[in-house]
């Protein structure tokens, strides 16, 4: 683990394997396990290092944070590599862009450093009152398996842009890059600033939300692990933010899909916005496809045969557009789910490609499944299944399609195809989603706020805005001279 500017074992000597999660018969390596004395004692670094940090003039944080970017550009194709062996994703379609994230992100901070800044109010004569923006002290960042490199580029480089320290617990399923990612930064920043432990979550996860010294909370996960987390932190007043699970919806408009070539670039986006180049493993998957009944057959055949036609292989081979399931736990989730949606009453398979898997491949790999003319109550359309699953519904009004989108107790993101703005805006506007795109399927951008409504989570990231709501607090002086 990296603790205190160190690279340190477990105080227990205990070790969990890290397996390839796209050559499940390779173990990369091991890493400590560390429990509850491995979280003090990373806390206790970061708690230590804070003052001088906090007290650092922003430039001279901003010019750490800017070596460190520069050091991770240098460095991100190694970082691609290990996280297409760490975590399964494909080199090409996901470790890659995953990896330039990670730089961008900690490049936004460094640049926006300055802008933790406090207002003054107008109070009259011999009256001075203003506010300061001062950072929390001490943030627990708890990391999902899923994209580790860019959920710890949401929380890291917006933390220490604000003046606080860090201590990140690594997936167990995926750690390697993260480490990876500290060792780099170790070299600019002051020994506890940036802290990574590793283990169960059940372990030191549970033992950083409940730490009297840790200040703030930022996890990312399921939304299940995330209610137990506001609990416990809770329960002390800590402040938190969560990112958990969604069931995005996406609505497509006849407008959107008027001509062939119109329902091509359609077709592309929709599949981006399903993320099966991330084998689905992604809160803001577009997993319930509404399309509108006009255009119902051309545009699900179109994403039906992109989709049949995507690669799934090796994540290291640069010919892979899908690469591995994380692990056996999750690969058989995704296929119970699979298995409960070809049983419901008139559903017809579009694509039907999960065990389509070339036989030389050594782990967990799954294709494609699109079920067609499916209904918004199955089970697959209700629960996040953070697999490479996609249900097609038809619909004719639109005051329905937005009630059946809304009817979700998740509220990540969605996605709206219409080639008319007023009725595109007006349908983002009613949708209830914390990130709403129109006519794209990609993913967040750098400087835009990004989080959920209801259980899809509390809190914002990414932007400065949501960094200076997440990573500071107000304190008003008033003063009368």
């Amino acid at each position: 683990m990296h603790v205190g500017g160190e690279a340190v074992t477990a105080e227990a000597g205990e070790w969990i394997d890290v397996v390839s999660a796209g050559r499940r018969s390779v173990t990369l390596a091991r890493v400590p396990r560390g429990r509850e004395a491995d979280a003090d004692k990373a806390v206790q670094a970061a708690r230590a290092a804070f003052p001088a940090w906090r007290d650092l003039h922003f430039k001279e944080r901003q010019k750490a944070l800017g070596k460190v970017a520069d050091a991770l550009a240098d460095a991100a194709e190694e970082l691609a590599v290990l996280t297409a062996k760490d975590t399964g994703n494909a080199i090409r379609t996901q470790a890659r862009p995953e990896a330039q994230t990670l730089v961008d992100l900690f490049r936004y901070f460094a640049g926006v450093a300055g802008e933790f800044k406090g207002v003054t109010l107008p109070a009259g004569e011999r009256q001075l009152q203003y506010t300061r923006r001062e950072p929390l002290g001490v943030v627990a960042g708890i990391l999902p398996w899923n994209s580790p490199l860019m959920i710890a580029g949401f929380k890291t480089p917006a933390a220490l842009a604000a003046g606080n320290t860090i201590v990140l617990k690594a997936a167990e399923d995926a750690p390697l890059t993260i480490l990876r990612m500290a060792e780099i930064a170790a070299e600019f920043l002051p020994p506890g600033v940036l802290n990574v432990v590793t283990g169960y979550g059940a372990e030191i996860g549970e033992a950083l939300v409940q730490h009297p010294d840790v200040d703030k909370v930022s996890f990312t996960g399921s939304t299940g692990v995330g209610k137990h987390v506001a609990s416990a932190a809770g329960e002390r007043l800590a402040h938190m933010s969560l990112e958990l699970g969604g069931k995005s919806p996406s609505i497509v408009f006849p407008s959107a899909a008027q001509n062939p070539e119109m329902i091509d670039t359609l077709a592309q986006n929709l599949l981006l916005s399903t993320r099966f180049a991330r084998q689905g493993q992604s809160c803001t998957a577009g997993s319930r496809l509404f399309i509108h009944a006009d255009v119902y057959d051309q545009v699900l055949a179109a994403v039906s045969e992109k989709a049949a036609a995507m690669k799934v292989g090796d994540p290291l081979d640069e010919a892979t557009d899908m690469g591995a399931i994380i692990n056996e736990k999750q690969f058989n989730r995704i296929n119970e789910y699979i298995t409960d949606g070809k049983g419901q009453d008139g559903v017809q398979l579009a694509v039907d490609k999960s065990t389509d898997i070339p036989d030389d491949l050594d782990g967990f790999y799954q294709g494609p499944t699109i079920f067609s003319m499916g209904d918004n109550s199955w089970r697959v359309a209700q629960e996040e299944i953070f697999g490479p699953v996609l249900v097609a519904i038809p619909w004719t009004d639109r005051d329905e399609v937005i009630r059946m989108a809304n009817d979700s107790h998740y509220g990540l993101a969605a996605y709206v195809w219409s080639d008319d703005l007023d009725e595109a805006l007006d349908t983002a506007h009613r949708i209830d989603s914390g990130w709403v795109q129109v006519n794209q399927g990609g993913g967040q951008v750098i400087g835009q706020a990004y989080g959920g409504y209801k259980q899809s989570g509390i809190g914002r990231e990414v932007s400065l805005e949501g960094a200076m709501e997440g990573f500071t607090q107000v304190k008003q002086i008033n003063i009368k001279y």
